[in-house]
């Protein structure tokens, strides 16, 4: 028998025929035709014949059979209370579940089908039973506003506190004001308050951050994989227990960890936007740019728009911060690469700190000698003291009757004058009587090193107790000096005029000044 394309590809020949022709070819096909089916009657008698032979020699037709499970849920949804009964009655558990946590009794609270409701709770069906994301038969009805089945509910006695896996509470859910008036005077009989409610929401999150702790007081590892890949962070953070996300955070828990589809923990929480989540894992260091198998970021997977703003501010702020520390290091790189640059900044710096110590150096010497000009005239004459003073040693003693003043007084200008006068102090007004002294006129200008051996010099020759100041080329004492008075100390040769030092005053033994009185 030709095939369907064949004798569409004839057509244009047979049409070109003449009528004999046409009747000839068709009765060719139909031959044809009759034979194909002949022989496609023969293979399926052939068939017919085997699977005979077959039975016959025991091996039994085959037949698709489903769980228990699936045949009471399909005979629920179909709302078939007879197959339910025939099925309840047969011992079929009515908290049978299908793979994701369904009961029969969420389905039929679902579609609103009360009779199977009722049938459900009179064999023994859990009224608190949990799926896979922990909502019960009461978030089911509560949340399409089955008003009906949500008082059965609770007759029954389900769970007014039950919450999810979102944190919702059936009364969260309802959007039905008649239904939701209901659950809230319920609520009120029973004595809910809002403290329990709240601490209704916490208990899972309570039992989760025990369950760490025990974890961490048996050494276990905190980043083993559970269901589906996913660790305790994952679990924390698409919740958003911040209790336990920072627990774990604390014990170094991994926030690179994937799960099976490659999602880090900062997916989960922005998935299922956990916004306190996102902020925590992103402070903690999260991956903001992180990628999953299908190359999707936390904000691709983000659909609520308060955490994709976070996500994207977190993301601005993230990249401000990384583009200075990379302006920072690379500014840096440059200062350490060049040895002769970094030499040039220390030796620059070197030149600084001296140049300020010369500077405060001169400051301080520049007061001292500022003190020593206000004191010039006190210089002056004690310059001039300390000349004469060493011209005695040297052997330029004074003649009898002269004194060791100097030139105008060995020519007879001023009277004699012992050695000791009371010339005054520094700082003290001179005598009565006596006219201030004439300091010289040329002042000798020292250095300080001159001054530095000017005084080592007048300690080497300045007399010892021991000695004679007869010995010295010293005048004899006036007649009209007063015999008890007390010599004053004369200044050290040498002591420079910028430190005003006063020589202390010696005593001079009695049996001395009486030698020099007899000489």
């Amino acid at each position: 028998m030709a095939e369907h394309l064949e004798l569409l590809a004839e057509m244009p020949a047979v049409g070109r025929m003449g009528t004999q022709e046409r009747l000839k070819h068709a009765q060719k096909r139909r031959t044809q035709q009759l034979k194909k089916w002949a022989q496609l009657e023969k293979e399926a008698q052939g068939m017919r014949v085997g699977a005979e032979r077959r039975r016959k020699s025991g091996g039994g037709e085959k037949r698709v059979t489903f769980p228990a499970s699936v045949q009471l849920l399909e005979a629920a949804a179909r709302n078939d209370a007879e197959e339910v009964r025939q099925f309840l009655q047969n011992g079929v558990s009515p908290n049978l579940c299908n793979e994701d946590g369904l009961t029969a009794l969420h389905q039929c609270c679902i579609d609103d089908y009360g009779d199977v409701v009722k049938l459900l709770l009179e064999a023994g069906a859990d009224v608190n039973a949990c799926d896979s994301e922990l909502w019960t038969p009461l978030h089911a009805a509560a949340t399409c506003g089955h008003l009906h089945l949500v008082e059965l509910l609770i007759r029954h006695g389900a769970n007014l506190l039950a919450v999810n896996s979102d944190g919702n509470m059936p009364y969260d859910l309802c959007e039905d004001e008649v239904t939701l008036d209901r659950i809230e005077t319920a609520m009120a009989e029973h004595g809910i308050t809002q403290e329990k409610i709240e601490e209704a929401r916490a208990a899972t999150e309570r039992g989760m951050v025990e369950d760490i702790r025990q974890l961490i007081r048996a050494g276990a590892d905190l980043n083993a994989p559970l269901d589906h890949g996913a660790t305790l962070l994952h679990i924390a953070s698409a919740n958003g227990y911040l209790e336990a996300a920072e627990l774990l955070l604390e014990r170094k828990a991994s926030m690179s960890a994937r799960d099976e589809d490659g999602w880090e923990p900062l997916h989960a929480a922005a998935c299922w936007g956990q916004i306190q989540l996102v902020e925590l894992l992103v402070a903690h260091g999260a991956d903001l740019n992180g990628k999953s198998v299908l190359d999707e970021t936390p904000l691709d997977v983000c659909g609520d728009e308060e955490v994709r703003a976070k996500l994207l501010e977190l993301k601005h702020k993230h990249d401000a911060i990384m583009k200075s520390h990379e302006k920072h290091k690379s500014l840096l790189q440059r200062r350490t690469s060049s040895a002769g640059s970094r030499g040039k900044v220390v030796r620059r710096v070197s030149v600084t700190e001296r140049t300020n110590l010369y500077r405060k150096e001169h400051e301080r010497e520049a007061i001292v000698w500022q003190r020593e000009s206000e004191g010039e005239d006190e210089d002056r004459q004690t310059d001039a003291e300390l000349r004469l003073h060493l011209a005695g040693p040297e052997g330029e003693a004074a003649a009898p009757g002269e004194t060791p003043e100097g030139p105008a007084q060995r020519n007879g200008t001023a009277g004699p004058k012992h050695l000791y006068s009371k010339k005054p102090e520094r700082g003290a007004a001179c005598p009565p009587g006596e006219p201030p002294a004439e300091p010289p006129r040329d002042r000798a200008h020292h250095t300080l090193a001159d001054l530095k051996r000017q005084r080592a010099a007048a300690k080497l020759q300045r007399p010892r107790p021991e000695e004679s100041p007869c010995g010295e080329g010293l005048a004899p004492a006036e007649p009209h000096a007063e015999p008890h008075a007390e010599p004053r100390a004369e200044p050290r040769a040498g002591d420079p005029p910028l430190l005003k030092l006063m020589a202390p005053a010696e005593d001079v033994p009695p049996e001395k000044q009486r030698c020099c009185k007899v000489m």
